[in-house]
């Protein structure tokens, strides 16, 4: 009996103490967000071969790479399998050059083949979807021929998305088209195909509302998510830090964009694309992937 009550006595006084410093009881027993961290190839900093960056990654902690599409397959595929990492995603790197949405026919063809080896690509190194810029408006397209050029691209893609089982997940950018959550989530509806969803890139939108509010607007639609910040404050000059700022030293909400996030049952990978200087050495990179970490648990 008074061994019970001494152990009463201690475990009390614990909970209280806890209590007292604002501390969540039993913080060790709470559930952890199951994602998994990886890196946009094309800002990653560091020099060297493809696998020594892997090699670096992997030493960092994260788990997979957003590799871009046209890459030397077999060389990346053999990175792959020498550490272990994942293919997270595999980003275009001709949708600007080559949009779908372009004036010029023979572009729009070059994109959509473009495409197609972007998604051949993520079939050759296991990544479940793309991430497609679908098109941008300018002095030349219109909203309206941006959105009809470029659905029918995607379509005609389709029937190698359905072969090969990769998605694809439009990004939300700065190319004054669905820049709002409520035409993404339209956007989707009249493609209306199960293997295209959303690539959500939480920095990007902060500069025209909260990132929270495409979350509760796409939910079960966003496929893979872009992780950066975003600095919306002027300095003394008026000059915002934009993309520059640390990850957690922006204007993103973080813990508002993660709660949603779990409200939809986000489980997936979590692609870092803040600039190359921030991961250029290995010290730099050990320092960016504890950055990413206390995002996720925010």
């Amino acid at each position: 009996m008074k061994a019970s009550r001494r152990q009463f006595l201690q475990r009390t006084s614990l909970a209280l103490a806890t209590t007292a410093l604002g501390a969540p009881l039993f913080a060790a027993d709470q559930p952890k967000r199951q994602y998994q961290k990886a890196i946009m190839w094309d800002t990653f900093g560091m020099r060297g071969t493809v696998l020594e960056k892997f090699q670096a990654l992997k030493a960092a902690g994260f788990h997979g790479v957003e590799t871009s599409s046209h890459m030397n397959q077999d060389e990346v595929a053999r990175a792959f399998d020498e550490t272990g990492l994942k293919c997270a995603s595999v980003c275009g790197s001709k949708h600007w050059g080559k949009p779908l949405s372009s004036q010029d026919e023979k572009v729009r063809a070059e994109g959509l083949e473009a495409l197609k080896q972007t998604v051949r690509d993520a079939k050759r190194y296991g990544a479940t979807s793309i991430l497609l810029v679908p098109g941008v408006v300018n002095k030349d397209v219109t909203y309206e021929q941006c959105w009809e050029r470029s659905i029918a691209g995607i379509r005609a893609a389709l029937p190698l998305c359905e072969e090969t089982g990769v998605k694809i997940a439009i990004e939300n950018v700065w190319n004054n088209f669905l820049m709002k959550p409520q035409q993404a989530k339209d956007y989707l509806a009249a493609i209306n195909h199960p293997l295209v969803g959303w690539h959500f890139d939480i920095g990007n939108m902060v500069k025209f509302g909260p990132s929270e509010e495409w979350v509760k607007v796409l939910g079960k639609q966003i496929l893979k998510l872009h992780i950066k910040d975003y600095g919306n404050t002027a300095d003394a000059s008026g000059k915002t830090p934009g993309f520059g700022v640390k990850l957690m030293e922006g204007s993103v909400n973080w813990p508002a964009v993660m709660t949603e996030l779990d409200k939809i049952g986000y489980t997936g990978w979590a692609i870092t694309e803040q600039p190359g200087g921030q991961t250029k050495d290995a010290e730099a990179l050990k320092e960016f992937s504890a950055r990413l970490d206390k995002v996720l648990a925010s």
